[in-house]
């Protein structure tokens, strides 16, 4: 990580208290690397929104009606779901044992303490940055491989082979195993069979992969909407004006390069 960039932990809140959770939020307003997402009030909301979500980290109170913070982890696990870093949070201790065993990051007591809480948000800090760190490196692998990308593609439009600038194509996406390509020019198909094997033949700097099924030129982005639950769309720079989702996962690199 750049040294003095403040890296942003995406963080959810669950509890069955609204003044508990009203506490934890007002208490967390003082550490602007966390950025506060959402809040749950019950187990089964908590699973939903960590699986539309994908945050960073998340407090869970241990006991909740129904679906308890401990089932919560475990119910994910049973997914296969990408875990956040847990930090468990509850008024007894007797669940540290368990908190341990499910390899939660903390465990926090309630009435939770500013200081108690100032070193959990260190420690979710400092292991968010080394989970990221990898992450960058794969970034400027592939950047140094860029001079090695295909300047030029072939798209098919009107029974006709075109060849193209890949700086004027706009986006690409697929639909039912056929690539559509938008340029600044015209529309029409990729002979690429996957979106993963027409990015690896274009510069990773410039094409990025925002959305399982779309893959858009960064200069060729208008506009970027805020949309439902903290999610963004881009609108494109094609004569259509096309909006384009992005996904949970790649909204974290939308705020890093666009810094929002």
């Amino acid at each position: 990580m750049s040294q003095g960039v403040t890296s942003t932990v995406t963080t959810l809140l669950v509890d069955d208290e609204q003044l508990a959770r009203e506490e934890l939020a007002y208490l967390l307003k003082d550490f602007p690397e966390i950025e506060i997402l959402d809040s749950a009030s019950n187990g089964l909301e908590a699973v939903q929104m960590i699986e539309e979500l994908e945050p960073d980290l998340v407090f869970l109170d241990v006991q909740m009606p129904g679906l308890d913070g401990l089932a919560v982890i475990n119910q994910l696990r049973e997914k296969r779901t990408t875990l956040p870093y847990f930090v468990l949070t509850t008024a007894y201790d007797s669940y540290a044992v368990q908190a341990f065993r499910l390899q939660a990051l903390d465990y926090l007591l309630k009435p939770v303490e500013k200081e108690r809480l100032a070193d959990t948000v260190a420690r979710a800090r400092k292991i968010v940055e080394e989970r990221q760190a990898p992450q960058e490196k794969a970034s400027e692998a592939a950047a140094a491989k860029s001079a090695l990308q295909r300047s030029k593609l072939l798209v098919r439009a009107n029974n006709r082979n075109f060849i193209v600038d890949a700086q004027d194509v706009i986006y690409a996406t697929i639909d039912d195993g056929l690539i559509t390509v938008v340029t600044t020019q015209l529309e029409g198909h990729s002979n690429y069979r996957t979106i993963e094997e027409l990015q690896s033949n274009l510069d990773p700097n410039l094409f990025w992969r925002v959305h399982r099924s779309f893959l858009v030129n960064i200069d060729r982005i208008r506009e970027v909407i805020p949309w439902f639950k903290s999610s963004f769309q881009l609108k494109m720079d094609d004569k259509k004006g096309t909006e384009i989702p992005v996904s949970r996962i790649q909204t974290k690199r939308l705020r890093s390069i666009l810094k929002i």
